[in-house]
């Protein structure tokens, strides 16, 4: 499904929805500059020029944020706010689409999809400023910068004021194994917690042929890679979804030689936000009883990423009720992702609701985030647009705070 004109029947969508078919080609050409131009997080600096630029060609006064990203208002400025967020950050890795516009940059590519989110925030915002004057109801559209990386810019939008006076905050993630159309949406935790563990033993090391002279830190190492999984099941309510997994381990240098450290990191995620605050201790606890039989000692590095994304329930009926005026059939479950996001640190402070927005052209065969491969299908900018708009004249519905004449106008 694609939405066409004529399927918004009032208000701020309709227009919206007008000025997207006036302007397809031109919304169309942001993407592609986006995706051939990406910048790793905490360097957006290119892409937040841009965005600027194009804002301030449309007659809107973007703020800078210190470094990179930037924060628009349109309308009056009211103390409840109604925020969309769109992350303008890339991942360091090598796109494989042959894509006419596929990245200019090596190593660098949009396989997360944000060059979508990035431009979908930006359509919006510039049809909007057509309608500046009229809207009865203040809006505001975050570029948030560095979402890709654990000292995620969340954070420090938040410091920056960029919740301020906002009453509620929404956002899009694309989805390639869902269809161009389709809206996936889940009350509750969407995503996971997703924080990374770096575990390191010592012993003092010895020869191979006598371990029961020394403390074997390969030895304790594995114990923790198979124990401390099947512990945490034991220890932790199942229907939590907590995951713990380990990506690397070193130790030594010789087959004959028991080394004097060693180290293990992994990550561990959890849908349940009491869980994840209570993981850390739980862990120390496990391992120093896992340990104990081996004389090893051991240091636990945990780095805290990001809490789930905990989807308001009225902020995602109000999302999924803007999706179906759309289309009735747009709406699917979102099943719930091990995937860390840190939109989740906005819903921290306000009610909102993130949606996962299908990509997937409907023929051959899926991609997946994260791969050099991920092809989307760009009719999705269209659907995130006007889905944004029809947020909108919910949000006026559900608020009392629109106009005589239908959602945000006066």
């Amino acid at each position: 499904m694609v939405c066409g004109k004529g399927q918004f029947v009032k208000g701020i969508a309709a227009r919206v929805d007008d000025w997207l078919i006036r302007h397809k080609d031109e919304v169309i050409g942001w993407r592609r500059h986006l995706h051939s131009h990406p910048e790793l997080s905490h360097m957006e600096y290119e892409t937040t020029e841009f965005i600027e630029e194009t804002l301030r060609n449309r007659g809107l006064t973007p703020h800078r944020f210190p470094g990179t990203g930037l924060m628009v208002d349109i309308g009056p400025d009211t103390d409840d706010k109604l925020a969309f967020r769109a992350d303008i950050d890339a991942l360091p890795v090598t796109e494989l689409t042959k894509l006419p516009f596929a990245s200019a940059v090596p190593g660098v590519s949009h396989s997360c999809g944000h060059d979508v989110h990035t431009t979908i925030a930006l359509g919006l915002a510039c049809a909007l400023a057509d309608h500046a004057d009229s809207l009865t109801h203040g809006i505001r559209v975050i570029f948030q910068p560095a979402e890709e990386v654990m000292d995620g810019g969340a954070t420090d939008v938040i410091a920056w004021g960029g919740l301020d006076r906002v009453g509620s905050i929404f956002a899009v993630h694309v989805e390639p194994k869902l269809k161009v159309g389709k809206v996936g949406v889940r009350t509750g935790a969407i995503t996971s917690a997703a924080d990374v563990l770096r575990i390191k033993v010592a012993g003092p090391g010895g020869h191979s042929s006598r371990p029961h002279l020394t403390n074997d830190v390969v030895y304790a190492l594995s114990s923790l890679v198979t124990q401390l999984p099947a512990l945490l099941s034991r220890r932790i309510d199942p229907r939590t979804a907590t995951v713990l997994v380990f990506g690397s381990l070193n130790a030594g240098y010789a087959p004959n030689a028991i080394p004097e450290s060693g180290q293990l990191t992994g990550t561990i995620r959890t849908a349940d936000i009491t869980t994840w605050r209570t993981l850390q201790e739980l862990l120390e606890e496990l391992i120093t009883q896992v340990l104990a039989p081996t004389g090893c000692s051991h240091e636990l590095s945990y780095q805290r990423g990001v809490p789930p994304v905990l989807n308001d329930d009225v902020a995602t009926a109000m999302l999924a009720d803007a999706a179906r005026a759309i289309d009735p059939q747009a709406v699917v479950q979102a099943p719930q992702s091990s995937g860390g996001e840190d939109f989740s640190w906005y819903l921290e402070k306000v009610p909102g609701s993130m949606a996962r927005l299908g990509c997937w052209s409907g023929e051959g065969r899926m991609g997946d985030l994260h791969q050099g491969d991920l092809v989307v299908d760009e009719r999705a900018i269209g659907v995130g647009i006007r889905l944004f708009a029809s947020v909108m004249e919910q949000y006026a519905e559900v608020t009392g705070t629109g106009g005589t004449s239908g959602g945000f106008l006066s």
